[in-house]
C-alpha cells in the first residue's frame, strides 16, 4: 500500500549534493510535514509514496535550495545608489549616512524584497546583517524562507537601539524570541573589527558561547581595514580576534580577503568558518579571496551575495559563475574552483559554515525540505554533458522554476506564493523616492 505524502516531485535528474555525489537520472522525491520522507529512482519512489500534489518535472534538476551565507537584505533599497566607488569611501560617506534615514518599516520593506529576489532565483536560506534585525526576522518569515539573522552592532550609536550597550540586549530578547522558531533562527553580529572595541567583542563572544549561536563578523575584508587594524593592535585583523579568543568553530569570518599566511593557519587552526562574496569584493576592488588555499587547508567555505548596495543584486547563481572564474584568473590554473565544489559552497559548505549541515544543504531523507527545481529545457541549457557545469556556467536565477522552503512551495512558475510582489515593488520604489537621496 501506498504511503501519501504532501508533495512528490518526479521525473527530474535529482542532484542530492550528498558526500557521495549522488544523482538520480530520472529521480523523485517525497515531502511531508516540512521533511523529506524519501528520494531515489522514480520508479522505485511512486511504486511507494504517492502525493497530495504530484508534480512532474521531467527536463528539470531537482537540488537542494541554495544557501547565501552573507547578505545585508534590506540593502535593496540602496540598489546603484553609490556605486564605483572604493570600499571605506563607500561606506564611511554614503551608506552610513544613508542609514541613518531608515527605520523599522523600511527595513521591514526592503527586506520583503529582498526576499522575494531571492525565493525567484532559489535561495532558500539566508544569512543576514543589518539594523532592525526583527523587522528582517519578520520578512523572512512573512516570505516563509529559512534565515540567520542578526543585528549588526558596533560602538557608536544606533538608529535602532541607541547607544552600543543597548545593542547587546537586543540581541539577546531576539535570540530568546525566535528560539523555538522552524525557520528564523539568530545570531551575533558585531561589524568589524575597526568599527568595533575588543570590550565589545569579547561581551560578543560570551553571548554567542552562552547560547551556542554563530559569531559573524566582517574580516579583513581589504587593505585599509588591515593597515588600521595594524596601527591600532600591532596585528593583522585575524591575529586580532584571535588574541581576543575569538576564533572557534562558531566563528564565521565575512570576506577574508587579505590574509597572510599565519591568518590562514590560524582560521584552520580554530575551525573557524569563511563567507566568501566575490562579486562584491570585485565591485568595491578589495581583491580576492585565497578562497583555494584556504580550502586546501580545510577552511570551510560558503558563497554569499553581499548586500545589493555593493553587489547589485541577490543572484547566487551569477555569484557561483564569478567565483569559479575568478579564482581561475586570479592563479592562472583552470583546473581551479572546479563546477561540483563551486555548488557545494552554495548548498552544503554553506550550510556548514552556519552549522546547519545537518538539517538543510544537501537532500536526504529526514533533511529539511528545501528544495528548489530548474528547468533545464531552454536552448542555452541544451546539451548536458555535465550537470554542475551547467549549474555554475549557464543557469540564471530565471531558471528557477520552483522553490520549496519547509516542505511548502513558495514560488512555482515565477510566481512567489507568499507576498504581493507588485506591492513589495511599489513600496521600495516609493521609499527610494521620498526618503533616499541617490549621490550625484
Amino acid at each position: 500500500m501506498k504511503k501519501e505524502v504532501d508533495i512528490l516531485l518526479c521525473g527530474g535528474l535529482v542532484v542530492t549534493m550528498d558526500s557521495f555525489g549522488t544523482i538520480y537520472d530520472q529521480g523523485a522525491i517525497a515531502i511531508s510535514n516540512g521533511t523529506i520522507v524519501e528520494l531515489g529512482e522514480e520508479e522505485e519512489i511512486v511504486s511507494r509514496f504517492f502525493g497530495r500534489e504530484n508534480i512532474e518535472v521531467s527536463g528539470c534538476v531537482i537540488m537542494p535550495g541554495l544557501v547565501n551565507v552573507h547578505t545585508h537584505s534590506p540593502m535593496t533599497i540602496f540598489r546603484g545608489l553609490a556605486d564605483d566607488l572604493p570600499l571605506m569611501t563607500w561606506l564611511t560617506e554614503h551608506i552610513f549616512p544613508a542609514e541613518k534615514k531608515i527605520n523599522r518599516e523600511i527595513v521591514f520593506k526592503g527586506a520583503l524584497l529582498a526576499c522575494a529576489e531571492m525565493i525567484l532565483g532559489g535561495i532558500t536560506t539566508f544569512v543576514d546583517m543589518y539594523l532592525f534585525a526583527d523587522q528582517v526576522a519578520a520578512a523572512a518569515k512573512e516570505a516563509g524562507m529559512r534565515a540567520l539573522i542578526g543585528e549588526v552592532l558596533y560602538d557608536f550609536p544606533s538608529p535602532n537601539y541607541g547607544p552600543p550597550e543597548k545593542g547587546l540586549e537586543f540581541t539577546e530578547n531576539l535570540i530568546k524570541e525566535w528560539s523555538e522558531d522552524n525557520l528564523i533562527s539568530v545570531a551575533v553580529e558585531p561589524h568589524a573589527v575597526y568599527t568595533c572595541s575588543p570590550d565589545l567583542l569579547k561581551r560578543c563572544h560570551l553571548l554567542a558561547q552562552k547560547y551556542e549561536v554563530p559569531f559573524i563578523i566582517h574580516l579583513s575584508e581589504n587593505d585599509d581595514e588591515v593597515k588600521q587594524v595594524k596601527e591600532r593592535y600591532g596585528k593583522t585583523p585575524v591575529e586580532h580576534v584571535d588574541s581576543l579568543e575569538l576564533l572557534d568553530s562558531k566563528f564565521v569570518g565575512v570576506h577574508c580577503v587579505k590574509l597572510s599566511q599565519n591568518d590562514m593557519d590560524l582560521l584552520a587552526k580554530s575551525n573557524a568558518r569563511v563567507a566568501h562574496n566575490p562579486e562584491s569584493n570585485m565591485k568595491l576592488v578589495s581583491g580576492i579571496s585565497p578562497v583555494p588555499e584556504l580550502i586546501e587547508r580545510g577552511i570551510v567555505v560558503g558563497l554569499g551575495t553581499d548586500g545589493c548596495a555593493s553587489n547589485n543584486d541577490l543572484d547566487m547563481w551569477g555569484e557561483m559563475d564569478t567565483c569559479a572564474k575568478l579564482h581561475k584568473v586570479a592563479t592562472g590554473d583552470p583546473t581551479v574552483m572546479p563546477a561540483e565544489q563551486v555548488v557545494r559552497m552554495a548548498t552544503i559548505e554553506g550550510a556548514r559554515v552556519i552549522g546547519m549541515e545537518d538539517s538543510i544543504g544537501s537532500l536526504a531523507p529526514g533533511k529539511k525540505a528545501d528544495v528548489i527545481v530548474v528547468d533545464f529545457h531552454k536552448p542555452h541549457l541544451t546539451p548536458m554533458y555535465n550537470v554542475y557545469s551547467h549549474l555554475v556556467y549557464a543557469v540564471s536565477a530565471s531558471d528557477v522554476k520552483m522553490t520549496i522552503v519547509n516542505g511548502k512551495i513558495v514560488m512555482q512558475d515565477g510566481e512567489v506564493k507568499t507576498l504581493d510582489l507588485e506591492q513589495v515593488m511599489n513600496d521600495v520604489a516609493r521609499i527610494a523616492k521620498s526618503v533616499i537621496k541617490p549621490v550625484s
